[in-house]
């Protein structure tokens, strides 16, 4: 047990009511106890909504007064987004809340009646038992800009999945109706590429057109670089095809469909990058964050828009715990186990950490030394995808000291870890 979980524990005093909520869409349910584990009363039903918060709080207080109690503090689970509302309200009525994890709830439960029986009434007391515990977590409940921009990266994450889906939807039509046409366009995104798909996206359409006539639908989406050359290829593929010949008309009408979606939601992304840029530059640590070699500013706005204000975490091991990177070992007896991480935390700030070492050790010079260093050095090398993973970690440190101190990146403070290692591999 370490000092976090003590102190955790040692928040739950003899005047504490602890309060256990199972969160559901539309009703909930709560258990009361005391920091022994003794209950207080049945389980109080409520609704999630004005009216079901106000008839919560004041349960609290009759809960609190009935028992001599003078703090509460109230557990629940990240049911997917259906804490948030309930969550926010407490805040606001400055009322100390705190998540337990789904999986500590599961396994749990049968402690007390050795039952793996699920019910609303039992989870909410095993909530109430894990809180009364110390083993919960604080909420990052972010404010002002910093939920502004939370918000805005969600949003964005959607807009890449929308995009992602309107591809690969493009992609199943072309092999469907015109394989051949990549092989005039390396690539279906370009504007020359798009413009021939929305007026002329069928081989029998292109076969009816002179060369010249082709040239004109290309210059609607590019002015230049796309000619007679180009226009004779694609005629040469549409006579070739071995495309499907049935349901033309709706085919069309399909493909235009999804180039108007695609157009729109590029615009969409945009339009949201550019508030996002405006929102990131006014935040601390961004700036000296983004002067890393291999780091953009949407990198930058996904890491803040998970940790929140850089200046409230004492040490980047917090970040790192947050981020699921902190190390793990299972082992017992004479077995030694494989040392992994644990993969706890927000997902997407350990997606955004993984995803950026990729241009990080092919872009940046001391991070690609780093990683050869990592991965060829004598004494226990890492895998590329171990490496990464220290990488990841190494970023964390560098993100929270630019943050903290508010300097640009100095790759030479970085290199010092080589050369610190290669002295301690001599000597030993």
């Amino acid at each position: 047990m370490n000092y976090t979980q003590n102190r955790k524990i040692k928040q739950v005093k003899i005047e504490t009511l602890v309060v256990g909520v199972d969160i559901a869409k539309k009703t909930n349910f709560a258990k009361a106890q005391d920091y022994r584990g003794i209950q207080y009363g049945k389980a109080f039903k409520f609704k999630n909504d004005k009216l079901g918060f106000k008839n919560f709080l004041y349960w609290i207080k009759v809960m609190m007064e009935e028992n001599d109690k003078t703090e509460v503090i109230v557990g629940m689970e990240p049911t997917g987004h259906y804490w948030l509302n309930l969550g926010e309200h407490l805040k606001n009525k400055k009322m100390k809340f705190v998540l337990v994890n789904p999986a500590h709830v599961k396994k749990t439960k049968t402690l007390d009646d050795n039952s793996p029986t699920k019910t609303d009434k039992k989870d909410a007391r095993v909530i109430a038992q894990l809180v009364k515990d110390g083993r919960y977590s604080e909420p990052n409940m972010l404010e002002g800009l910093y939920a502004e921009l939370r918000v805005a990266m969600t949003h964005r994450e959607r807009l890449n999945k929308d995009l992602m889906r309107i591809k690969a939807k493009v992609h199943q039509w072309i092999d469907k109706y015109f394989p051949e046409f990549l092989d005039v366009f390396s690539k279906w995104e370009g504007k020359a590429s798009i413009s021939t798909l929305r007026e002329i996206p069928l081989p029998d359409q292109v076969n009816k057109l002179k060369i010249e006539e082709i040239v004109k639908v290309f210059k609607k989406g590019a002015k230049r670089a796309v000619g007679k050359k180009k226009a004779k290829k694609l005629k040469v593929a549409a006579k070739r095809t071995v495309g499907i010949k049935k349901g033309l008309k709706m085919a069309k009408i399909e493909i235009k469909n999804l180039i108007i979606q695609y157009k729109m939601l590029n615009t969409q992304k945009e339009e949201l990058e550019k508030e996002i840029e405006e929102m990131v530059i006014d935040l601390p640590g961004a700036k000296e964050m983004e002067s890393i070699k291999g780091v953009g500013i949407m990198t930058v706005a996904g890491f803040i828009s998970e940790i929140g204000d850089i200046r409230n975490y004492d040490h980047p091991r917090q970040i790192r715990k947050l981020a699921g990177l902190n190390l793990v070992e299972n082992s017992s007896g004479k077995h030694k186990g494989k040392t992994k991480i644990s993969k706890r935390g927000r997902p997407k700030l350990r997606s955004i950490l993984y995803r950026v070492t990729w241009p990080l050790v092919g872009q940046n010079k001391e991070f690609r030394q780093l990683h050869e260093y990592y991965t060829t050095r004598d004494k226990n090398p890492l895998k590329k995808k171990q490496s990464l993973i220290v990488m990841a970690c190494k970023l964390i440190r560098v993100f929270y000291a630019l943050g903290k101190k508010r300097v640009k990146y100095d790759g030479e403070k970085l290199m010092k870890d080589i050369k610190r290692n290669k002295h301690v591999e001599k000597v030993a």
